[in-house]
């Protein structure tokens, strides 16, 4: 009765408009008062979930997301992929979905390439005459690469409570951000004709060179990454200091675009962000402990195995929990929450914990185009100046090519396993 109770009170705070990580500890709190325990615990529980090594790669890899941004490496990137694909039916838009995958390598948030790239090309494309819905959704949409191809914050917070190597996760992000960055390409190119679109730019192989020498040295930190990682020079954690060392040397001292202001306000703007992130991790962590402590996922398991025992629709049930909680909770919440729910019962039926955490963080992504929590929306209506209403009416038809690669990956287990395995 007392979980009942503590499940309506965290729905009924998050509607009011209440932050997760406020409206998740007073709903445990609620839980453990009601239930008369000693508060002790609660604290001890939050402090664990925020203490492991591998959580310091967060702040890292976020400070080195500000000190792009700060450092014009943003806009590097956009000028080679204009000069790469903007030749092409709605060429910016196309521009827009490239420069996501490379942004992808090196944010690791979909809210930071929203908020890093999301301005340059909103204003990029209403200039060059794209309805502003459009721009917003193509650029919304694009923005959910970044959490999958590596490296990736979600990843990371599931690899720590899946217990599951971060190093193989980042890898089997690689094949499914691919896959998205090719279904949302076909999309807007299919919108483009239909709408008559123009293309940006006449491909030139000069240009190319141009604007790649200008970008090669930004376009190498993903190389330093995810190269850093799969040979095994870096853990994760290394390699995110290895990102903060690379980016403040090319800001400071090569491209000399970062001054000591831009690096403090970096700083001060990574401090805010972390703390918001651990807190909702802290918090999350809690909600886990009482989900926990009445059983569910013993509950939860043994009633999705008395429907069926059948892995695939086990996956395509557990996938259509993560997509309803979606709605409701940041994404580190969700996973924080979920992994212990959902993970048990998924490996009991034979799901790889891999394949598992890429299907869950594509799953939430979705979830941040989508209303009432989609911080996705919340940025780009800010840095565009459009009404909410209208970001989410032009999302929605790029959720589909989201959705379809949900569906192929779920469906053909190698897009995610295959990499990781020969690697």
């Amino acid at each position: 009765m007392e979980l009942l109770v503590v499940v309506i009170l965290l729905f009924a705070l998050i509607v009011m408009g209440i932050p997760v990580h406020v409206a998740l500890g007073l709903s445990s709190l609620a839980y453990f008062l009601a239930d008369g325990l000693p508060l002790a615990p609660a604290v001890h529980t939050m402090i664990e979930g925020v203490n492991g090594f591998t959580l310091i790669a967060i702040p890292l890899f976020i400070f080195a997301g500000h000190l792009m941004n700060a450092a014009s490496v943003t806009d590097r990137i956009f000028n080679f992929a204009r000069a790469l694909v903007g030749a092409a039916p709605g060429g910016l838009a196309q521009v827009n979905v490239a420069s996501s995958v490379v942004f992808a390598g090196m944010s690791g948030a979909a809210v930071a390439d929203a908020g890093g790239l999301g301005a340059v090309e909103i204003k990029a494309m209403e200039k060059a005459g794209y309805e502003k819905g459009f721009s917003v959704g193509v650029t919304a949409a694009s923005s959910t690469i970044g959490p999958i191809i590596p490296p990736s914050l979600p990843l990371i917070i599931y690899g720590v409570m899946a217990e599951v190597s971060i190093g193989d996760l980042f890898v089997a992000g690689i094949i499914p951000g691919l896959l998205m960055a090719l279904s949302l390409s076909i999309m807007v190119f299919w919108m483009s004709v239909s709408r008559e679109y123009p293309t940006d730019t006449k491909l030139s192989l000069s240009n190319i060179i141009e604007t790649g020498k200008q970008a090669f040295l930004s376009l190498l930190s993903p190389l330093i990454i995810v190269g850093g990682i799969v040979s095994g020079i870096f853990t994760p954690t290394e390699a995110a200091i290895a990102a903060v060392a690379y980016v403040s040397i090319l800001g400071l001292a090569i491209y000399r675009s970062l001054s000591i202001d831009d690096l403090l306000k970096a700083a001060v703007d990574t401090v805010t962000t972390t703390a918001a992130v651990l807190l909702i991790v802290a918090s999350a962590s809690l909600f886990a402990w009482v989900l926990s402590a009445n059983q569910i996922a013993d509950q939860m398991s043994a009633g999705l195995l008395n429907i069926t025992q059948n892995k695939l629709l086990i996956l395509f049930i557990v996938m259509g929990i993560v997509f309803l909680v979606g709605f409701f909770l940041e994404t580190i919440a969700a996973i924080t929450i979920l992994v212990p729910l959902l993970l048990p019962v998924s490996i009991a039926v034979g799901v790889d914990p891999i394949q598992l955490g890429i299907l869950l963080v594509l799953n939430l992504m979705i979830g941040l185009l989508t209303p009432p929590v989609g911080m996705v929306l919340f940025v780009l209506s800010k840095v565009s100046d459009t009404p909410l209403e209208e970001c989410i009416r032009a999302t929605i038809p790029f959720l589909v090519p989201l959705i379809l690669v949900l569906f192929a990956l779920v469906l053909f287990p190698p897009l995610t396993l295959w990499l990781p395995s020969i690697v």
